[in-house]
């Protein structure tokens, strides 16, 4: 598989991971308990691409929508976030996994923002798979602050150009993802890095991110292979 992402030139995967409350339902089990199988999915997925030589992978945690859902729910993930991190920073680190958060962090609580940070800053140097995992994160929210910044700047609007934008986004010197894939079988992009994707391949599977994997992985990298991109040509 390695092979395969060389060849196509795969560096960067995005995936909006959906699924988790459908899943549990499907398994009569509180919606908890699929956000609980989502993080070892997670776990998988990020084993499986750096195998295959995948460099960058981001992946949807929360959304600026989520705070509409119920308050317990979004409490629990909240803590389910912060625990995880604390939980499993030293094995991300040890596996050389750069970890990096991006996103609105200004909802957060300080403790939270603290888990954060600190993983960001022990994981910095590493040269393994960088894992940017989006919460609080919608691309039309990230647009408006990235105006706002731009402006903040002085920049005239003749000297604003598409390299500008895209050295302020969250993603700055990250490249574009060359694949999304999204499970749970919805064929819609929910405000998801709308400027990075534009010319990303699209994958969706109906499989829900629980069920998710080096197999699923695998499958997309196999379908993307396949793929003429086109770039406007």
């Amino acid at each position: 598989m390695k092979k395969v992402v060389e060849k196509t030139g795969l560096k960067h995967i995005a995936l909006i991971m959906d699924g988790n409350r459908r899943w549990a339902h499907s398994k009569m089990l509180p919606s908890m308990m699929g956000h609980k199988k989502g993080v070892e999915a997670l776990k998988k997925t990020v084993i499986a691409a750096d195998k295959f030589g995948v460099k960058y992978i981001t992946v949807y945690a929360f959304s600026t929508e989520n705070w509409n859902r119920k308050k317990e729910e979004v409490d629990f993930l909240m803590n389910l976030l912060k625990d995880t991190i604390k939980n499993e920073l030293l094995e991300l680190h040890e596996n050389n996994v750069v970890l990096r958060f991006i996103g609105d962090k200004s909802r957060f609580t300080g403790d939270l923002v603290e888990v954060l940070d600190e993983a960001e800053e022990k994981t910095k140097n590493n040269t393994g798979v960088n894992l940017q995992i989006a919460i609080n994160y919608g691309a039309r929210h990230e647009m408006v602050q990235t105006v706002q910044k731009i402006v903040s700047l002085g920049i005239k609007p003749e000297d604003i150009t598409e390299e500008l934008i895209s050295k302020n986004l969250y993603t700055a010197n990250i490249p574009d993802p060359d694949l999304l894939v999204r499970t749970g079988g919805e064929k819609r992009i929910s405000n998801y890095l709308l400027w990075q994707i534009a010319y990303s391949e699209i994958f969706v599977t109906d499989l829900y991110w629980p069920d998710f994997g080096e197999d699923a992985l695998k499958e997309a990298i196999e379908e993307f292979a396949k793929r003429q991109r086109r770039f406007g040509e």
